[in-house]
C-alpha cells in the first residue's frame, strides 16, 4: 500500500500537540493501512492499588498503563520507563539530497514539489532536521564530475559549483518545505578530481597521490573549504562534513562508481596534517568533522587508529556509520565498544537504503517489510548509543534512479514524473515514527520490559524530549 500525492492533494499530519498530564497520544501505522493514525487515552494506576506506588524489579515508582488494555494483549505485557537511566542525546533524523533526489523533486509540478518537501520537513510532515549532501557527484548523478576538473589546478582557480548545485540543491535548500525545526546540513565527498588520484579515474581503486602534508593533500583539504565558501554565498551553511564517503571503497579493484580510498591510517594523517588545520584556519572552524562514514564493521579499529592520535583527534567530533554490511558486523562488536572507548565522540548513522544488494529488487512499491527494516535498524542503533539516522535518497523515480551506473535502490518517496505524482511508501511512515516525535536534544532513558514482554518480537525505545514529554516507540514485526 502506498499513499499517492499530486498537485492538488497530499495527506498531512496535524502539528504535534502534547498530551495533558495523565493522558497519552498514540500514533499507529500498520500493514493493513494505518499511517500515523492518531488516537488518545488516559493512564490509570492499574498494576497496584489506586494512589499507591509499586516496586518493579527493585525500583519504586508509579506504574502506569493505558486505561483500556487491548484484549489481544496479555495483562502483564508491560514496558516501564526509568528516567534515572540517561544515555545519549539525539542529533536527529533525515535524508540525502543527491542530484537524483533533487531532479526527481523538480520533475514534479510546482505545487506537488511543495507537497513533497512539506511532507518531509514541515510540522504537517515528518519534521526532518538532518540533510546530507554529496560534495559534487556520486552514483546518483547523471554523470561523474567534481568542482575542479582542470588538471593540476592546485590553487583551485577553476573551482566552481555545477548546475546540479545552483539550479537544484541550492534553490531547493532555500525553502525546504516550510521548515520549523533548524536544519543541520552535512556534506560528504565521493571523489577528488581525477588529477589528484593515483588511478587518474573517478572509479576503481585509487587514493590521493603522494602523502599527507603534500600539495595534493593540501589542495584536497582546501577543496572542502571552497565548497563551504561557495554554498555560503547562497546562504546555506553546514553543521558538519565527513572526511570521505566510504573510504574503503577506493581500496577495491574495479569499484564501479566514484570513490577515493583511505585506510584508517591515511585518514588519520590527512586529518591531522591537512583537513583539520584547513577547516580550523578558515571561516568554517565551527563545522564539525565526522570520520569513517562507512560500514560499521570497520569499528572499533578505525576509531582507535584516528582518535588515539592526539593531533587528529582534536579536529574530530563524530563517527559516521552505514548499514550495508550490518549482517556481518554486529552492533555489540562494533558500535558499542567504540562508544565505550570514545564516549565524547557522537556516532551517527549517515546512510541506509534498500535495494543496494544484488539479491534485492530495486523498487517495490508499498513493501511493508522494507519499512520494518528501517524501524528495526533505527531502534537497534538508538538503543546502542547512536545519535541519529540518515536515510539515503529523499526521492527516486520508478526505476530507483537516475543513477549513472544503474545502481538503483528503493526510496521512501517514489516519483512518477509522467503522471505528476509521487508515492509515499511504508518506509516514509516508519521514518516518521522517529523523526516527528524525537526532536534534537531528546535523551534516551531506560525502558524495562516485563518477563512476558521479552517473550514477544517487540522492539522498543524511550526518549525524554527537551519539552519534558516522554516518547516510547514500539515495533511489532
Amino acid at each position: 500500500m502506498v499513499c499517492v500525492c499530486n498537485a492538488t492533494y497530499c495527506d498531512t499530519l496535524d502539528p504535534l500537540v502534547l498530551p495533558a498530564p495523565g493522558t497519552y497520544v498514540k500514533y499507529e501505522s500498520n500493514k493493513a493501512g494505518k499511517r500515523l493514525e492518531r488516537s488518545q487515552g488516559s493512564f490509570q494506576h492499574s498494576l497496584c492499588a489506586p494512589g499507591t506506588h509499586c516496586s518493579w524489579q527493585g525500583r519504586a515508582g508509579p506504574c502506569l498503563r493505558p486505561a483500556v488494555t487491548p484484549p489481544s494483549l496479555p495483562a502483564d505485557l508491560v514496558l516501564t520507563v526509568d528516567t534515572t537511566q540517561r544515555y545519549q542525546k539525539v542529533k536527529g533524523f533525515g535524508g540525502s539530497v543527491t542530484d537524483a533526489a533533487a531532479m526527481n523533486v523538480f520533475s514534479l509540478p510546482e505545487t506537488a514539489q511543495d507537497h513533497l518537501l512539506r511532507s518531509y520537513f514541515s510540522e504537517e510532515g515528518l519534521e526532518y532536521n538532518l540533510v546530507r549532501l554529496p560534495m559534487a557527484s556520486c552514483d546518483f548523478s547523471l554523470h561523474a564530475y567534481t568542482y575542479d576538473d582542470v588538471p593540476f589546478d592546485y590553487e583551485l582557480t577553476h573551482f566552481s559549483l555545477h548546475d546540479e548545485d545552483t539550479k537544484l540543491k541550492v534553490s531547493g535548500g532555500r525553502d525546504w518545505g516550510g521548515i520549523k525545526r533548524p536544519l543541520s546540513l552535512y556534506a560528504s565527498p565521493w571523489t577528488s578530481p581525477t588529477w589528484m588520484k593515483t588511478s587518474e579515474s573517478f572509479v576503481g581503486k585509487g587514493t590521493l597521490k603522494g602523502q599527507a602534508g603534500d600539495k595534493y593533500h593540501k589542495t584536497w583539504a582546501n577543496y572542502f573549504v571552497r565548497f563551504l565558501d561557495e554554498y555560503a554565498k547562497h546562504n546555506l551553511t553546514f553543521w558538519a562534513v565527513t572526511a570521505e564517503n566510504e573510504p574503503s571503497a577506493g581500496l577495491i579493484n574495479n569499484y564501479p562508481f566514484q570513490c577515493l580510498g583511505f585506510t584508517a591510517e591515511q585518514q588519520r594523517d590527512f586529518i591531522a596534517r591537512d583537513l583539520g588545520p584547513a577547516l580550523a584556519n578558515s571561516s568554517h572552524r565551527d563545522v564539525q568533522l565526522i570520520i569513517l562514514d562507512d560500514n560499521r564493521l570497520h569499528l572499533p579499529h578505525w576509531a582507535r587508529v584516528v582518535l588515539e592520535d592526539e593531533e587528529a583527534a582534536r579536529y574530530v567530533h563524530g563517527i559516521g556509520i552505514h548499514w550495508y554490511l550490518d549482517f556481518i558486523g554486529p552492533i555489540q562488536d562494533t558500535v558499542v565498544p567504540t562508544h565505550e572507548l570514545f564516549p565524547d565522540y557522537f556516532i551517527l548513522a549517515t546512510e541506509a537504503s534498500i535495494g543496494a544488494h544484488f539479491w534485492e529488487r530495486d523498487v517495490i512499491l508499498g513493501c511493508w517489510e522494507r519499512g520494518n527494516q528501517y524501524s528495526h535498524s533505527i531502534l537497534m542503533n538508538l538503543n546502542n548509543f547512536v545519535t541519529g539516522w540518515t536515510d539515503w535518497n529523499l526521492a527516486l523515480d520508478l526505476e530507483g534512479g537516475p543513477n549513472w551506473v544503474k545502481n538503483y535502490v528503493d526510496s521512501p518517496v517514489i516519483v512518477d514524473a509522467s503522471e505528476g505524482i509521487f508515492y509515499k511508501q511504508p518506509m516514509f511512515y516508519h521514518m516518521g515514527h522517529f523523526s516527528k516525535f524525537i526532536p534534537e536534544g531528546s535523551q534516551r532513558v531506560g525502558l524495562v520490559a516485563s518477563k512476558e514482554s521479552k517473550k514477544t518480537d517487540l522492539e522498543y525505545t524511550a526518549f525524554l524530549r527537551p519539552d519534558g514529554a516522554m516518547v516510547v516507540v514500539v515495533l511489532n514485526r
